[in-house]
């Protein structure tokens, strides 16, 4: 019986410094295409540069303290029964896969990703909630828990539909 409870493992440390990269980056396209767009497209009034300088503030302020939050509340666990996720800060969302479920497992690896040693697990069920992510592991322990994943899915009686 696969009960609901906190999962035991958080996500590895360096996932904060991607999620900031990503976000950072991110955060100087939309505030380079809105302070280009005020400086060709507009007269510059003094209201229209408070909100160009606000949004540019809250786009630094969310690229570093966003990834802090959601390291403090992401966590995921695998038993020899089920696969569990827990995710967001403000909107908290928990997941559980029994292995009877599972019907793949992949591994993904981006660019920035690499750059951090990090990958993430995605666990497919036959649900029609979608896949389960264990996002932003080190890529050692994430190809580790697919191997880990497969061998218990395969030896787990059921036909995952």
């Amino acid at each position: 019986m696969t009960t609901l409870r906190p999962p035991r493992n958080q996500v590895d440390p360096r996932a904060v410094a991607w999620w900031t990269t990503e976000r950072l980056i991110l955060s100087v396209i939309v505030v380079g295409v809105a302070f280009a767009a005020y400086w060709f497209f507009t007269d510059r009034p003094w209201w229209l540069t408070l909100l160009v300088v606000a949004l540019a503030v809250f786009c630094s302020v969310m690229s570093f303290v966003g990834p802090r939050m959601l390291y403090r509340f992401q966590r995921w666990e695998v038993t020899e029964e089920a696969v569990y996720t827990r995710k967001g800060w403000f909107e908290q969302t928990w997941r559980v896969a029994p292995m009877s479920r599972i019907q793949t497992v992949d591994t993904k690896r981006g660019p920035l990703q690499r750059m951090f040693g990090l990958a993430d697990v995605k666990v497919t069920t036959a649900s029609a909630s979608g896949a389960i992510a264990i996002e932003a592991l080190d890529a050692d322990l994430a190809a580790d828990l697919a191997a880990r994943l497969t061998a218990i899915t395969q030896a787990t009686p059921g036909d995952a539909t």
